[in-house]
């Protein structure tokens, strides 16, 4: 199905960057260093994506919410002790230089704060290539259609002409919610079966398969 976007909207971690083990690693920390049971990988991994505070209320449901503030401090401590040493997927800078060239808008949605996407954005050197970002301490978490819809309003951007790619289910229902398409790439932190249940327009595992289809359709 060959369609032409003007928008096109991506995730951050686990989509872009190579960040979701990072990501869990420094969940898990963040709990040991204040005397909590961490969550397994497959937990950590399935709130990848949310803003930091509901992802900690699904990570460690037994902890009191009044403590989510000392984890998350914790856990950016962990983060930005090493977030310089993660890098963009191989090909993921030529692609969205390549879709700025051809006249594409460019979005980010994300679950990162606003200060943790521009210091990625900044790190990778693709600032100047989106149009417009929305952050998770912005708007309402995904899988909510908050980020979507205003990116698409301050773009004039039609939902039909629009497309989502994500690593998560998050991703894929923050799409279907804001009435807008989406790739899933089963490279990041949700499970390749999870990301398939979602129906999106293509699944793919490895990320030059997202620029071959992004080539034909996008």
């Amino acid at each position: 199905m060959a369609r032409n976007y003007r928008l096109v909207v991506f995730d951050w971690d686990g989509t872009l960057l190579d960040s979701a083990g990072a990501i869990v690693a420094c969940m898990q920390a963040a709990a040991i260093d204040l005397g909590l049971t961490p969550p397994d990988e497959r937990t950590a991994r399935q709130v990848i994506g949310l803003g930091l505070h509901a992802a900690l209320a699904q990570a460690l449901p037994g902890v009191p919410a009044g403590e989510y503030p000392r984890v998350a401090e914790r856990y950016r401590h962990h983060y930005l002790s090493q977030d310089h040493e993660l890098s963009l997927f191989a090909g993921a800078h030529e692609l969205v230089e390549e879709l700025s060239e051809a006249g594409c808008l460019l979005g980010v949605a994300t679950g990162k704060s606003r200060l943790g996407l521009n210091r990625a954005l900044e790190a990778s050197g693709l600032k100047s290539f989106f149009h417009a970002t929305r952050c998770a301490d912005e708007c309402s978490s995904k899988p909510a259609p908050d980020m979507l819809l205003e990116i698409m309003d301050e773009l004039g951007a039609a939902p039909e002409l629009t497309l989502m790619i994500g690593d998560t289910t998050h991703d894929l229902q923050m799409a279907r919610n804001a009435g807008v398409d989406a790739l899933a790439v089963g490279y990041g932190a949700h499970p390749r079966e999870a990301l398939q249940a979602e129906r999106p327009l293509g699944l793919f595992d490895e990320f030059a398969q997202l620029t071959e289809w992004l080539r034909r359709h996008g």
